[in-house]
């Protein structure tokens, strides 16, 4: 019956057939322009990062309980897996903290009660307070050598504080350093390396499960810097003091920042969930909705503007970011479309000058890096990875008269001359063919087009297998990004393109662009 329609309707076929090739060959034509004289911002060499977290087992929200094993006295240390995604990044910044650090107490010197955390009615998250024995600190800390991490550890900032009577009310008293000075001198002994201190988990503002006051906290931030510099004196090597890792609040903030004076504060840390509860319906169009993305930016550049008003030499830090909180949602999170908001947040901060990146969680939960139960990447791995390997320190302005579904992002390549382009295509049915332009800043709209460079461009173009974008799976120029035999992390090869030619980005895609003949001023 098909053959006999087909030869009964051949120009139906042709037609459609024509319609298809036009609509793959269409796209709609972009200019795009870098300004290259001069960068806008500037991030940390160590600009990704990526958090272990304290949760157990029974860490659960909307009846499921996806931490499994992933908490850092579960996590299987041993696991190749695990180890080589570390090391693919070549010094992974690892932030070791969350929800429960606050309770949480180091059997070390003359503590005499360290008691085993527990579900907890009353406990601040459910839970009661634990212990970090110093087998497991030795373990952890063996591991990270043995990986190239560079470790930020997140200290309890309420030992010695007292709880009040009425929930809303901040806890007071002052800060005991004692059980965190036994932990650094134990570390210090080993010969392990920590490049940064920070102090407490989300007890700005109007906190999350416990608060304090802006003026105690700073109290408290001092006291740990006396520390630190009174055990680490080389300052050459003298790790760095953080704070107050929590979500932004103006008042609290500049409080903050003008109680602890100059030169205390090295990276003020703070924390975006800005897709709110992973178990929001509407997240999925969240991710993909560049006029929801946008919102937090005011936020980004409300922090900068604060941090270098009242601490000029520290930095702004996005000290940990899932997207949705209460564990990610296990549709969404995970996935290929993730990477929508994920890599345009890396873009995003680094454009408000934000110095480092943390990405809740590298494993654990629905969000992470890795799967919880597999260790095997999730396609935010490999945004992750390539950013790392591409993208320099040196952020470059970028505009294009486009879709506002297009986001664009440019940096002095990280190991090579010239820029690399990060492009994001959220739309889903548009394909872009971009132009670029080197923005010279010196007169309005003198530009000089890089499309008559004749070197080719190394192009890296990340698209969901199958066209499921809520799929773990990614292409990389069309080829399953898959671990080796061997469990290592596959290679990534770019796709060599001519350089005369237009950036085509398909629809729902990631692409990452190296223009080496790309002549920045910025870059030089």
């Amino acid at each position: 019956m098909s053959m006999s329609m087909s030869v009964k309707f051949p120009g139906f076929f042709v037609l459609a057939s024509l319609i298809a090739f036009a609509s793959l060959c269409s796209a709609e034509e972009v200019k795009l322009a870098v300004g290259s004289v001069t960068s806008i911002a500037q991030t940390d060499d160590n600009f990704v990062c990526a958090t272990l977290d304290y949760w157990p087992p029974t860490k659960c929200d909307y009846n499921q309980c996806p931490w499994g094993q992933a908490g850092i006295f579960n996590l299987d240390l041993k696991n190749k897996i695990l180890s080589n995604a570390i090391k693919a990044f070549d010094s992974l910044r690892i932030r070791v903290g969350g929800s429960l650090q606050d309770q949480f107490l180091y059997k070390v010197g003359n503590l005499k009660k360290c008691p085993h955390l527990r579900k907890k009615d009353g406990g601040l998250f459910g839970f009661s307070k634990g212990c970090l024995e110093m087998q497991r600190w030795d373990e952890l800390n063996n591991f990270f050598n043995d990986t190239g991490a560079m470790v930020t550890f997140s200290l309890n900032a309420l030992f010695g504080k007292r709880q009040p009577i009425n929930n809303a009310s901040a806890w007071f008293g002052h800060w005991n350093p004692q059980n965190a000075r036994d932990l650094m001198k134990y570390t210090i002994s080993k010969g392990y390396k920590i490049e940064s201190y920070e102090l407490g988990n989300e007890l700005c503002g109007v906190g999350v499960s416990a608060r304090l006051e802006a003026e105690d906290y700073a109290t408290d931030l001092i006291a740990l810097k006396n520390l630190v510099r009174e055990l680490y004196p080389d300052k050459d090597s003298q790790p760095k003091v953080l704070g107050p890792a929590g979500f932004y609040d103006e008042k609290w903030f500049k409080e903050f920042l003008q109680t602890t004076g100059p030169d205390v504060v090295d990276g003020v840390t703070h924390h975006i969930y800005n897709l709110e509860a992973g178990v929001d319906p509407n997240l999925i169009h969240k991710v993909q909705d560049p006029y929801y993305l946008s919102q937090v930016a005011e936020t980004y550049k409300n922090v900068s503007r604060v941090v270098e008003e009242y601490a000029p030499t520290a930095g702004a830090w996005v000290g940990e970011s899932g997207g949705a909180y209460n564990s990610g949602g296990k549709d969404v999170s995970h996935t290929f479309v993730n990477g929508f908001w994920y890599l345009d947040q890396l873009g995003m901060t680094s454009t408000f000058n934000h110095k480092v990146f943390c990405r809740q969680a590298l494993i654990g939960g629905n969000y992470a890096l890795l799967n919880t139960t597999t260790f095997i990447p999730n396609p935010d791995f490999y945004g992750a990875l390539l950013w790392n390997r591409l993208m320099g320190t040196n952020v470059l302005q970028t505009t294009h008269n486009g879709s506002p579904y297009l986001r664009a992002y440019s940096h002095c390549s990280k190991s090579n001359s010239g820029v690399t382009l990060l492009l994001i295509n959220m739309s889903n049915s548009t394909t872009f063919d971009i132009s670029v332009q080197n923005d010279l800043n010196m007169y309005p709209g003198a530009f000089q087009s890089t499309n008559a460079v004749n070197d080719q461009r190394e192009e890296y173009h990340l698209t969901p297998e199958c066209g499921n974008i809520q799929g773990d799976v990614v292409l990389l120029n069309g080829k399953p990004l898959k671990l080796t035999e061997s469990q290592d992390i596959p290679e990534l090869k770019p796709k060599l393109t001519n350089g005369d030619l237009p950036i085509r980005i398909a629809p729902d895609s990631i692409v990452f662009v190296t223009i080496k003949g790309f002549h920045a001023p910025a870059c030089a």
